[in-house]
C-alpha cells in the first residue's frame, strides 16, 4: 500500500485523526497514574486489591522475562565461538549436499554441538523455502555512520573494528554521513579518518548533509537517508544490484567484533525472502563502562537485557539503535523517515506497512558495543541520560502513524493489526507507569486507609503478600546481577580489580531510583509532550573517552 510514513499529513481530516491518536498514549498513562492515586484516597480497599493483582501480574512478567533472558544469554554464549566466515564461505557447497555439513569448532563441547544442530536446522529450512541465496562472493555491505559532533576518538574505534573484519573488507562501502552544521574541527577530523582508512575498504565516502532541506527536520534519519541515496549512486555506477547489498546504520560510537560482518552475511544468506527483513544484533554498552557513573551503567545494562528478552520473540521484534537491512528494501520503502527522531524503529514500521505485513526482524546473537553516557560531571551525566532516555521514549511518535497506517492497511490481517497495535501502545504505557505503580502508588492505599480498611483481612494480608512478592523478585534481581557480569567481555571480567566488579554488582540496588527518575519519568515526559503537541527534535548525546 502507498502510505506516507510521517506525522505530516495531506488532508485536514487525516491531520485531525493524527492529532487525536497522538493524545492516546499520554492520556492512558496519566489516567492510570492519577486514577490510582485518587482511588487510593477515595477507595483504599479497592485500590489495594488492584495493587496486589498488579504486583502478582508484574511478578509473573518478571519471572517470564528472567527465564527468557537466561535462554537468550545462553544462545549468545553458544554462538560466541562460531566461525561465521567459515560457514558463509562453505554455504554454497553445503546447500548442494544432501545432508548438513558440520563446521569444525576449536572446542567440541556442548555449545559447539548445539550450534551445529541449529546450523543444520537452518540449512534444511533454507532448502525447503525455495529462496536460494546469492553467492557469498556477490555480497557487499554498506555501513553508514552519522556524525554531528562526535570527535574522531569516538568514531575511529568503530571504523578500525570494521577494517579488521574476517569478511573481505574490500566489499564494504563505508559512508561517513557528516552534518554540514558540524563544527569545523569535527569536519577536519572526519576528513583525516577518510584519508587514513580509504585504502582499507571498497571506498570511504564523506557525504555532507545540507542544512534545512525541504520537508526535513533536524533528525538523524534525514542525514542517513541523504547518505544512502549517495551510496545508491555509487553502487549503480558499478552495477552492483541492491539485492546483493546489506545496509547497516551504526551509531558513531558503535564497535563490532571481527566476526560481525560475517555473522550478518550468514543471517542474510540464510533468511528466506531476505530482501524483506531487518537484522538486529544485541546492543551492549561496554566501550566506556568503567568510566561512567554507576547509575548510568545500571540503566544501559538494563537496556541490553531488554533487547536480549525481545530477541526471543522475533514475531514482535522491532529494530533498535544499530541495525541492518536489505539495501533493496531500504530503497523500495524510500529510506529512513526524514522528519522523525525514532528512525531506528520507524524504518521497521515503514517497511512493515509498505510490504503489507510481510516484513520481519531477524535477531542476531552477536553484540555491538556502544558508549554509556558520560559527561564531565555527575550531575551533567544525569541530565544527559535523562535527555537520551526521553529521546528513546519519543519512539511513541510511531503510535499514531502506525495506527493510521493499520486503519488503511486492509491487506494486513486484522488479528496482526490488533495484536501489534496493543503491544505498541501497551509497551509505551507500561514504560511510563509501571515504576510509579510499584515504587510509590502501590503504598498509597495503606497510607490513606481508615479504620474500615485496617479491620479487614486484606490489611493484615497485604504486607505478607507484598513481602513474598519482593522476596521472589529478589531472586530475579540476583540473576540479572550475575548476567550483567557474564555479559562483560572476558578481558573486562577478569582484568578489572575485584572491588570494581563488586561495586558493579551492588549498583543494582539503585534500580528503584533509576527506574522511576531515569526511565519512567522521561517516558512520561515524552508522552506528555506528544499529548500537548510539543514536538521534539533530535538531540545528540555527548560522547567522550578517557
Amino acid at each position: 500500500m502507498i502510505f506516507r510514513f510521517s506525522r505530516r499529513t495531506e488532508s485536514s481530516a487525516e491531520a485531525a485523526w493524527q492529532r487525536a491518536l497522538e493524545i492516546v498514549p499520554g492520556a492512558l498513562s496519566w489516567t492510570i497514574i492519577i486514577g490510582m492515586t485518587v482511588l487510593s484516597f477515595a477507595r483504599p480497599l479497592h485500590a489495594a486489591i488492584i495493587v496486589i493483582a498488579f504486583d502478582l501480574y508484574w511478578l509473573f512478567r518478571l519471572f517470564h522475562m528472567t527465564l527468557f533472558l537466561i535462554l537468550s544469554y545462553l544462545r549468545l554464549s553458544i554462538e560466541r565461538e562460531t566461525d561465521w566466515i567459515a560457514r558463509v564461505r562453505d554455504l554454497d557447497k553445503t546447500l548442494e549436499l544432501n545432508s548438513c555439513k558440520r563446521a569444525p569448532y576449536p572446542h567440541r563441547d556442548w555449545r559447539g554441538r548445539f550450534s551445529n544442530w541449529l546450523y543444520c536446522r537452518e540449512i534444511e529450512t533454507l532448502r525447503r523455502s525455495n529462496s536460494p541465496p546469492p553467492l557469498f562472493s556477490d555480497i557487499h555491505h554498506l555501513v553508514i555512520i552519522p556524525i554531528a559532533k562526535e570527535a574522531p576518538e569516538v568514531v575511529e574505534p568503530g571504523i578500525a573494528s570494521l577494517a579488521s573484519q574476517t569478511f573481505p573488507v574490500g566489499r564494504i562501502l563505508l559512508v561517513l554521513a557528516l552534518e554540514s552544521r558540524a563544527p569545523q574541527a569535527i569536519k577536519d577530523g572526519v576528513r583525516s579518518l577518510e584519508s587514513r582508512y580509504r585504502d582499507r575498504f571498497l571506498e570511504v565516502l564523506v557525504i555532507e548533509h545540507p542544512n534545512d532541506l525541504a520537508g526535513e527536520a533536524r533528525v538523524k534519519g534525514a542525514n542517513t537517508a541523504y547518505a544512502a541515496k549517495a551510496a545508491k549512486r555509487f553502487f549503480d555506477e558499478r552495477h552492483i544490484p541492491a539485492q546483493h547489498i546489506v545496509a547497516s546504520c551504526f551509531d558513531a560510537d558503535t564497535v563490532v567484533s571481527a566476526q560481525y560482518m560475517a555473522c550478518l552475511t550468514y543471517h542474510y544468506l540464510m533468511t528466506p525472502n531476505r530482501t524483506q527483513a531487518s537484522f538486529q544484533p544485541i546492543p551492549v554498552y561496554h566501550n566506556n563502562i568503567w568510566d561512567a557513573p554507576g547509575i548510568t551503567r545500571v540503566l544501559d545494562i538494563g537496556a541490553s537485557f531488554f533487547q536480549l528478552v525481545e530477541a526471543t520473540n522475533p514475531e514482535t521484534l522491532v529494530t533498535f539503535s544499530s541495525h541492518s537491512m536489505s539495501f533493496q528494501a531500504l530503497v523500495e520503502v524510500g529510506y529512513w523517515p526524514v522528519d522523525m527522531i525514532s528512525d531506528d524503529s520507524a524504518i521497521y514500521w515503514k517497511a512493515y506497512v509498505h510490504y503489507d505485513g510481510r516484513y520481519r526482524v531477524i535477531p542476531m546473537y552477536v553484540t555491538v558495543s556502544m558508549d554509556v553516557v558520560a559527561a564531565d560531571s555527575w550531575w551533567k551525566t544525569v541530565r544527559y541520560v535523562y535527555r537520551q532516555k526521553r529521546r528513546w521514549a519519543w519512539g511513541v511518535e510511531n503510535v499514531p502513524i502506525v495506527l493510521r497506517a493499520f486503519f488503511r492497511a486492509r491487506s494486513i490481517p486484522l488479528y496482526d493489526r490488533i495484536r501489534l497495535s496493543l503491544k505498541l501502545i501497551g509497551g509505551h504505557v507500561a514504560w511510563a507507569t509501571w515504576a510509579f505503580l510499584l515504587t510509590f502508588i502501590g503504598w498509597l492505599p495503606a497510607i490513606f486507609a481508615g479504620r474500615e480498611f485496617s479491620d479487614t483481612v486484606l490489611y493484615y494480608s497485604t504486607p505478607r503478600i507484598t513481602g513474598l512478592i519482593f522476596n521472589l523478585a529478589s531472586g530475579a534481581l540476583f540473576t540479572t546481577v550475575i548476567l550483567s557480569l557474564c555479559l562483560l567481555p572476558k578481558e573486562e571480567r577478569f582484568e578489572r580489580p575485584l572491588i570494581k566488579r563488586i561495586l558493579l554488582s551492588l549498583e543494582w540496588a539503585l534500580v528503584p531510583v533509576v527506574a522511576v527518575f531515569l526511565s519512567a519519568l522521561p517516558a512520561l515526559d515524552a508522552q506528555t509532550r506528544l499529548l500537548l503537541g510539543r514536538y521534539m527534535e533530535f538531540w545528540v548525546t555527548e560522547k567522550r573517552r578517557s
